[in-house]
């Protein structure tokens, strides 16, 4: 296809633009051939007209689809150029915040001025063991890629690191490095890697600076080989160094800085070391202040002075030689002080006692004199004498900045050639990896000689790069067999030759140095004349005649002719450096010693670097000969011999590069500018890779990509079986041009734009597929609406018919209504008329008669009222005449009543008053206020009698007023009879008027006295209100109170309950982080342990060839013996002369106090074996005494005997008599308990019953065991007793003579005498404890006596207190006794237990003991005794004993069994045909045995054979993922055994009474459980291992690359970093494959009977693994950031969960741990727009850290043009709602997080009796007891 085809309407091309570069525009129309205008519209929407070159015809380039913008590689996008580039590297470094990114064989890495989360340790583990395009871009992909090639292909490698100052070289070459340091490890003990790391600090301190570009920029380029042994491990490093920047030493430009180490110094001038050198602020010093910026911000100086040293420190630098190199440095700062006065214009001196001359003459130990005289004059030599010259101040300053710069080179030359001895190997080196941290191009406005040396040095790196890439491609045509066209690329040799040929810069420079009177102007002349208008690549500049233009690959550069020659020759006086020579102080010599045996540049190379900045110092006589010559070369000369001797380290091996870019010149973080990028871009090579790539086929696609890709352009008919056929016949009829594409062996290649090409027909595919089926859809939709419309107006039509007839019904209704309506209202009308004229009628009627009548009644009324007025006056003055009488007595009452109530009034106040004062001291108001209450009641009822007084005197009152009224009417009767006392009446009426005023009186008396008595009544009532209010409010206050503090203690309950959830949740975290780390430091254990045992397999194969006259014998013990041998009761005396035998390598750590414990136990039996010794030896005394005495022997053993049968009689009846005692004790007991039945203490008395009838059982065995005793002892008697039936003195000689020979005798009796002995003691002590215990019961008796009468006394106290107290206080005295009863009890039974078994302990210690003294009696007597005299013991019948599930064997056994049972047992052939356990069942069942004949020595044995036996297998077998389950299975049951079978009562709850009587009894191994439960942690952690091992090549394809769901998710086109094929191939893992894992690991661990909750967690930590690894691969690998990818990879989840749901374990936290995967797929899914979607993702995403969730974001890719981008917008409205959660920073999961294990304990129901063992297990050996 022409690729004028592509340029039609809407196609968008780039147009260069000065401010940005590129632009983007689109076409308004198609392009026709011979347009010499294209329509455009940029992207702000101005429209433009862009024409195009008249010459060239040139069309604009086109811009990629926006679905390849942001590609990792920029070889995969379909339209290769600079504009393309560009925008892809600003998309992902802008946008996505991604610095890295591949340019074919190149990774171009933006400094992003900002520390980034990209470089810790498990980024590293992450990028480990990857291909470099299986995963984003990144400098450690690149070093992945070297190492592994370096191990591969057995070829060196190099990482070639280049870019401007400030684009951070540096940085990257460091963690290129660290990546080496971490994975590989080192060789050594000696930490190599840490001292490859901590070079870094220091040649940062000694060769960077401050630039204007740069806060740490590299004055000087390195070349570090880090070298590898065999097994690919560090073992050393080497340094080449070139070119270090001497000038700024002694000069800087402004905002720039010298080297870090002297403002390091002056910051830490203030430390006690520093004090001698008498430095000062960095203002001070002439070298250091030039600048103007001696503070970088922030940077601490003195902490980097710390760091320096410390780094100085690991690499074997010592403290003298530090404080020797300060010194120099200060000394070199104190240089710079120096002034000098001209004397006249020729010369100078320098001033007299001059203090910094002094100061740096004392530090370097010169005399002060001839280094000043030396500063100021030179000497010059001629052919026959020699001249001593004075020079003028400008010379003499140069010449001590030339003599500080000397000195500087030389000392940084020494430290370089320190640390290279530092980092040298002390094995052979087998490979190296070089990492050349190098300046990139470099043009400034001025360029002098530092930038001509560097542009050379990039010329030389991009002709090799260039003839890299060139071969790479051949070689990938070559490999896939099509044919190969040369392509034409950028040669920049005749620019190398125009620089270092014959001829060339550099050797006119050199001859012109050579010259007597060479100069910078002559030899500007000599290169015009050589090669101006000859060279085109040399120009010379048009205003200067003093610079010269060199067209460079990258650009052209102007380089100024002035001080080329000053610094090629780099010329220090040779006299000032004789001074230094001479100098007391040691170091500075040294610097120089090199000087007088230079080295060539083919001797330099072994030691690893070039002097390339030492100069001769010109002698008085010229050295004959090679050397001098050699001495003489020029820095030019020594610079292009460094860097040949560099081109042939790199030709030798196969480079890797790196890029560097600076993105702008402001260290503004991720802030790009265009213009520097692209100026750097082309500088680097970057484009010339793309333009070769361009050239031929960059697009590479495989045959399976192509199809899965391009499906869709395919017919059915074209689909072939043979993929290849197939994609050769659609490209054929899809690109007509054939020379587009070639097709290979594995893959199809094409040229630039075609790709494009093809995915623009796919689209047009896609697209017109989507607008047939939109079509399609949209008539269905169309119709069917159209069908719902008719239905709806057929349905409104009916209705509204319906609607019309029921309307003209209605009218019809209405209008006979109507006339109905009308007649009634007519009539109505009348009526209404009639009715009214009746009514009215009426009414007149009414009111005429009615006016009638009330006139009539009126006159009636006034009538009746007049006889009323008369009655009522006439009976007013006769009230009024008795009103005046009443009066008169009423006064007289009531002035008496006035004195009452003022008396009353007068207490009334005094009461108000202290009422008053009450209220006010507010002290008892309750109590006040019902005082009060209760006076008012008082009141009231004095209220109440006086008005009951009151209407006594009223009814006295009307008493007497009736009488005055029978007065008035007997007076009125006699009223004649007064007449005639006329006198009399007046003086009556007289007084009835006195009366009457003071009857008037009495009742204003009395009005008043009610009025206050009403007003006290209100004062009071008020007052009660008042208090009524006040005790209201009080109560409400105290309702208020309670129920506040009601909330504050629901509150402080609910927080006291929220914080101790808060805290049980903290603690088991913390509970969990102790268990990790716990089992952390024993994985770190057992691999220290695997270590120490290899090393001793190591040492043991070295010692293993026997030294002459040496024979090595037999170890009695184990050799496997583990540190674990704990003793758990008795140590025996006979195997501590072999513990002391063993070495010291083979003691354990123990635990302290049971160290003390064996240390004690050990001293006691080393005192009873010394005591038996001492009896022995007496023994042997008596044994000689009665050889002497033969005759006397006789009788002295019959005494002896005698005293023997005496002693045991007397023990006999003490039992008798303490058997006596006890049934005179029952006795007792049961008589003191007749009377008191019915008492509260009877239980008790019962309980004392039953221990005494326990105690009794206890004698009778003991009498038993004295019987048994006394039958041994009888038989021994009768055995030895031959002077009772032989009478002949000689026989027993002879007999007695041989037991003496056989050594017996002596050893019998000892036996005899020391078990004689101990039974003596044991009675004698178990006849004290006899004693204690009636003691002990007669003082219980005693106390039950007294409590007996104690509660006879509370019974008689009760009896006197009423019946519910009665009640209460018996029963609470009733539930004090039965406490204190029961506690009691408890004690006793506890005592009486730990009795029990400590006597049955003893007593089979006693047992085995005698059965050792009968097999040793059986052997001492000889067969003629037994034949003659036959022994009948007293033998006591067993009873036959049922299977006790122990299994016996003999000790010598042991190695078999572990061999058997443990070593040499397959796990498969156990695990389908026995049952689950079985080992563990044995092995316990042995312990079982060993602890029942309390042989502890046997436990410990077995036990630690079987625990290095475990150890053994899984060592040697540790990858077999079912060797590793079945013991971890077995390695529970076992641990779970010995807690089911411990006795101890929380593990016994669910034994059946046979499994209780299983218990161990003798040994407590809870330690060993300890030891066991260790080891299952250890055997759990290899577990994990095993199956991460398995699970680990599964998971990225199964999870994310496979696809699940078929033609979801469309392969987009790839660059040349190829990734894994996600199209599932025969060898590739789908989900399938990791769910038949799954199966296979869950069905093995079930076979093996693993404990169901441990299933579970492995079954956790399995999908831990799953979901870490994947998201960890998710959020570095930018193609699998799409919506597709995250449907797939949520239906995996799914099929996960489905998984744990058919096996029962969506309860063991498994699905948790895949959240933060789920929740990443429902990311990549979710909607990426509004501020409610940013609300619904920080809400969903809370499993998810914020850098994941960014990251993600960032990462987002559309995989078709149907999908969308995620703006920047949206994540920073992410990461603001994200800002104030508090998680951890890291970005990735620690996929080697192990889960802290726990076994819970499982009990099993198995009978141990009814385990049979099968023969298949070769344990014949073992017999069941």
């Amino acid at each position: 296809m022409a690729a004028s085809e592509l340029y039609t309407k809407y196609a968008r091309v780039w147009i260069p633009d000065p401010e940005e570069v590129w632009k983007s525009a689109e076409l308004l129309k198609d392009y026709k051939p011979g347009d010499k205008v294209l329509q455009l519209r940029l992207e702000e929407g101005k429209d433009l007209e862009y024409s195009l070159d008249p010459k060239t015809k040139e069309l604009p380039p086109l811009r990629n689809p926006d679905i390849l913008v942001g590609e990792n590689d920029l070889t995969a996008l379909s339209y290769l150029h600079e504009p393309a580039v560009l925008h892809n590297l600003k998309v992902r470094f802008i946008d996505s915040k991604l610095i890295y990114t591949y340019c074919g064989i190149v990774l171009v890495a933006i400094n992003p001025y900002e520390q980034l989360p990209i470089y810790g340790e498990d980024i590293i583990n992450a990028y480990s063991g990857q291909n470099m395009g299986d995963m984003d871009p990144h400098i450690f992909a690149v070093a992945e890629e070297a190492y592994k090639q370096m191990a591969r292909d057995e070829r060196n490698q190099s990482i070639i690191v280049s870019g401007e100052s400030g684009a951070g070289k540096t940085v990257s070459a460091k963690y290129a490095m660290r990546y080496f340091a971490t994975v590989s490890g080192s060789a050594s003990e000696a930490n190599v890697e840490e001292k490859v790391l901590a070079s870094n600090p220091i040649m940062e301190s000694i060769g960077n600076a401050k630039t204007t570009r740069n806060d740490n920029s590299s004055r000087f380029g390195k070349y570090i080989e880090i070298g590898f042994d065999k097994r690919y491990r560090i073992i050393g490093a080497n340094m080449r160094t070139y070119l270090l920047e001497k000038s700024r030493v002694v000069f800087q430009a402004e905002e720039e800085r010298n080297y870090h180490i002297f403002y390091q110094l002056c910051a830490s001038a203030a430390l006690p070391e520093f004090k001698t050198l008498r430095l000062g602020n960095a203002n001070y010093f002439h070298y250091t202040k030039q600048g103007g910026s001696p503070v970088i911000d922030g940077v601490d100086d003195a902490k980097e002075m710390v760091n320096t040293r410390q780094a100085c420190t690991l690499l074997g630098i010592s403290d003298s030689y530090q404080m020797g190199i300060f010194r120099i440095l200060a000394g070199i700062l104190h240089l710079g002080n120096v002034e000098f006065a001209s004397r006249d214009s020729d010369s100078c001196t320098v001033p007299p006692k001059h203090e910094p001359l002094t100061i740096f003459c004392d530090l370097m130990g010169v005399e002060y004199e001839e280094m000043a005289h030396w500063l100021c004059h030179r000497k010059l030599a001629t052919a026959t004498e020699t001249y001593i010259k004075p020079i003028s101040k400008l010379h003499a300053i140069n010449a001590r900045d030339a003599l500080a710069k000397h000195i500087y080179a030389n000392l940084f030359n020494w430290i370089v050639d320190h640390v290279n001895k530092a980092l040298h190997a002390a094995v052979k080196q087998h490979s190296f990896i070089g990492v050349l941290d190098i300046y990139g191009f470099e043009t400034f406005e001025i360029n002098s000689f530092e930038q001509f040396c560097i542009n050379y040095a990039n010329e030389k790196l991009q002709q090799q790069f260039n003839m890299h890439v060139f071969k790479l491609e051949q070689e990938e045509y070559m490999k896939e067999q099509i044919p190969w066209t040369l392509i034409d690329f950028y040669d920049n040799q005749p620019c190398i030759n125009l620089i270092e040929a014959k001829m060339g810069v550099l050797d006119l420079l050199d001859e012109e140095c050579k010259m007597p009177k060479g100069s910078d102007d002559s030899w500007a002349q000599k290169l015009y004349n050589t090669h101006l208008n000859k060279c085109a690549l040399f120009e010379k500049p048009r205003m200067s005649n003093k610079a010269f233009i060199i067209k460079h690959f990258a650009d052209k550069v102007e380089y100024q002719c002035e001080g080329f020659l000053e610094k090629n020759k780099d010329t220090v006086y040779e006299e000032q450096i004789r001074v230094l020579k001479s100098s007391k102080f040691k170091l500075l010599p040294e610097l120089f010693q090199d000087e007088e045996k230079v080295l060539s540049p083919t001797s330099a190379a072994p030691s690893g670097r070039v002097p390339l900045t030492r100069m001769p110092v010109k002698p008085a006589k010229a050295r004959p000969g090679q050397a001098s010559k050699e001495h003489k070369k020029t820095v030019g000369h020594q610079f292009r011999n460094s860097l040949h001797l560099l081109m042939e380290t790199l030709n030798a091996t196969t480079p890797h590069y790196v890029r560097c870019i600076k993105p702008n010149d402001f260290k503004f973080p991720f802030t790009f500018d265009e213009k520097r990028a692209v100026q750097q871009l082309r500088a680097c090579g970057v484009l010339e890779t793309i333009r070769i790539s361009a050239a031929g086929f960059p697009s590479r696609w495989t045959y399976q990509e192509f199809f899965s890709r391009y499906r869709v352009l395919m017919k059915q008919r074209d689909v072939l079986g043979d993929r290849k056929q197939t994609c050769k016949n659609v490209l054929e009829k899809l690109i007509q041009d054939k020379d587009k594409y070639q097709f290979g062996k594995t893959k199809i290649f094409f040229r630039a734009g075609q790709v494009a090409y093809l995915e623009k027909i796919r689209a047009d595919k896609l697209r017109a597929a989507c607008i047939r089926i939109q079509k399609t859809i949209r008539g269905w939709l169309m119709r069917k609406k159209y069908l719902r419309m008719r239905k709806a107006a057929i349905t409104i039509q009916r209705y509204v018919r319906g609607y019309q007839a029921r309307c003209y019904a209605k009218f019809l209704r209405r209008t006979r209504a109507a006339i109905t309506i009308q007649k009634f209202q007519r009539m109505y009308v009348v009526r209404k008329r009639y009715r009214c004229m009746r009514d009215a009628t009426i009414a007149l009627q009414a009111l005429l008669r009615g006016y009638m009548v009330r006139n009539k009644y009126q006159m009636m009324l006034r009538e009746h009222k007049s006889v009323v007025i008369q009655k009522h006056v006439r009976g007013w003055l006769a009230r009024r005449r008795y009103g005046r009488t009443l009066r008169a007595i009423v006064y007289l009452q009531c002035c008496y009543r006035r004195m009452m109530a003022k008396r009353e009034l007068k207490k009334l106040k005094i009461e108000a008053r202290s009422v008053e004062r009450y209220k006010k001291l507010h002290i008892g108001l309750e109590n006040k206020i019902m005082q009060l209450q209760r006076k008012i009641d008082e009141q009231n009822k004095e209220y109440k009698s006086l008005l009951e007084k009151m209407t006594a005197l009223e009814v006295t009152y009307t008493t007497e007023t009736e009488k005055l009224r029978g007065d008035v009417e007997r007076l009125r009767l006699s009223e004649e009879e007064a007449r005639s006392a006329t006198s009399r009446v007046l003086s009556l009426q007289e007084e009835i008027a006195k009366l009457r005023t003071e009857l008037h009186h009495t009742q204003a008396e009395k009005k008043s006295i009610e009025e206050r008595a009403d007003k006290y009544k209100h004062e009071t009532e008020q007052l009660v209100s008042e208090l009524k209010e006040q005790n209201s409010l009080l109560k409400t206050e105290k309702e208020e109170l309670n129920r506040r503090i009601h909330d504050q203690a629901k509150e402080i309950t609910e927080s006291m309950e929220k914080k101790l959830v808060e805290e049980t949740k903290q603690l088991e975290l913390d509970l969990n982080d102790e268990r990790l780390r716990y089992q952390n430091l024993l994985n770190e254990f057992s691999r220290l342990e695997e270590r120490y045992d290899d090393l001793k397999d190591e040492m043991n194969l070295m010692v293993s060839i026997p030294k002459p006259g040496h024979k090595r014998t037999d170890s009695t013990h184990s050799s496997n013996e583990s540190e674990y041998t704990f003793s758990s009761e008795i140590t025996e005396a006979e195997d501590l002369p072999l513990r002391m035998e063993e070495p010291s390598e083979k003691k354990a750590a123990l635990d302290m106090s049971l160290f003390l414990k064996l240390q004690k136990r050990v001293s006691e039996l080393e005192q009873e074996k010394q005591s038996l010794q001492d009896e022995l030896d007496r023994k042997e005394e008596q044994a000689l005494r009665a050889k002497a005495k033969e005759e006397e022997r006789p009788p002295i053993r019959g005494a002896e005997l005698e005293y023997e049968s005496l002693k045991r009689q007397e023990l006999e009846s003490e039992n008798k008599k303490l058997k006596n005692e006890l049934n005179e004790l029952q006795k007792a007991l049961t008589e003191t308990r007749a009377p008191e039945v019915t008492a509260p203490g009877a239980p008790a008395y019962r309980v004392l019953l039953d221990q005494l009838t326990s105690v009794s059982e206890e004698l009778e065995v003991r009498k038993e065991e004295v019987l048994i005793l006394r039958s041994q002892l009888v038989s021994q008697k009768e055995a030895i007793q031959p002077k009772h039936t032989m009478t002949d003195a000689t026989i027993l000689l002879e007999d007695v003579q041989k037991m003496k020979d056989k050594g017996e005798i002596a050893q019998a009796y000892i036996g005899l005498k020391e078990t004689n002995r101990l039974l003596e003691s044991q009675l004698q002590s178990q006849r004290k404890s006899h004693e204690n215990e009636l003691e002990s019961l007669r003082g219980e008796i005693q106390s039950l006596k007294e409590e007996n009468n104690r509660q006879q006394q509370l019974l008689a106290q009760n009896l006197q207190l009423p019946p519910e107290a009665r009640i209460e206080a018996s029963l609470q005295h009733e539930i004090t006794r039965l406490t204190n009863e029961n506690l009691d009890l408890m004690e006793q039974l506890e005592k009486q237990d730990k009795t029990v078994r400590k006597l049955k302990k003893q007593l089979k210690v006693f047992a085995k003991k005698i059965g050792e003294l009968e097999v040793g009696q059986m052997e001492n007597i000889s067969p003629g005794q037994i034949i003659d005299e036959p022994i009948r013991p007293v033998n006591i019948p067993r009873k036959e004993k049922d299977f006790q599930g122990m299994l016996e064997y003999k000790k010598e056994d042991e190695q078999k069994l572990v061999k058997n049972l443990i070593l040499e047992l397959k796990p498969r052939g156990v695990a389908v045909n026995l049952i689950p356990g079985l080992p563990a069942y044995i092995l316990f069942m042995c312990v079982r045995h060993a602890d029942y004949l309390n042989d502890d020595q046997k436990v410990r044995s077995l036990l630690t054979s079987t625990i290095n036996g475990i150890k053994k297998v899984l060592k040697k077998r540790g990858d077999d993922f079912e060797t590793v389950s079945f013991w971890l299975s077995n390695t529970c049951r076992f641990l779970h055994c010995l807690k089911q079978y411990s006795g101890e009562e929380g593990f016994m709850k669910h034994n059946t009474p046979r499994q209780n009587e299983h218990c161990l009894t003798n040994f407590d191994l809870a330690e060993y459980r300890q030891v066991l439960s260790d080891l299952a942690i250890q055997i759990y952690q290899q577990l994990v291992r095993v199956l991460e091992n398995i699970l680990q090549p599964m998971i990225v394809s199964g999870m994310l690359e496979h696809e699940t769901i078929q033609g979801v998710s469309g392969v987009k086109p790839t660059g040349l970093r190829k990734r894994t094929s996600s199209i599932a191939d025969e060898g590739t893992y789908t989900l399938d494959s990791i769910i038949r894992q799954l199966n296979s690991f869950h069905s093995v661990m079930c076979q093996h009977g693993m404990d169901p909750e441990l299933i579970k967690q492995v079954v956790k930590q399995m999908f831990y693994i799953i979901g870490a690894v994947t998201l960890n691969n998710l959020l570095l690998r930018k193609d699998m950031c799409s919506w597709s990818k995250g449907m797939q990879i949520r239906y995996n989840v799914s099929q996960l969960e489905e998984w744990l749901r058919d096996k029962n374990l969506m309860n063991s936290g498994a699905k948790e741990t895949l959240e933060p995967l789920i929740q990443a797929a429902q990311l990549l899914q979710v909607k990426k727009k509004t501020d409610e979607d940013a609300e619904a993702i920080c809400s969903m995403c809370n499993a998810l850290t914020t850098a994941q969730i960014v990251k993600v974001l960032n990462l987002y890719t559309p995989v078709n043009e149907f999908e969308e981008r995620v703006l920047v917008s949206f994540i920073r409205t992410i990461q603001v709602r994200l800002r104030d959660r508090k998680d951890s920073p890291q970005l990735l999961m620690d996929a080697k997080h192990i889960f802290p294990v726990t076994f819970p304990f499982n009990p099993s129901s198995l009978a141990l009796e009814t385990i049979q063992i099968p023969a298949s297990l070769g344990l014949g050996f073992i017999s069941r007891v």
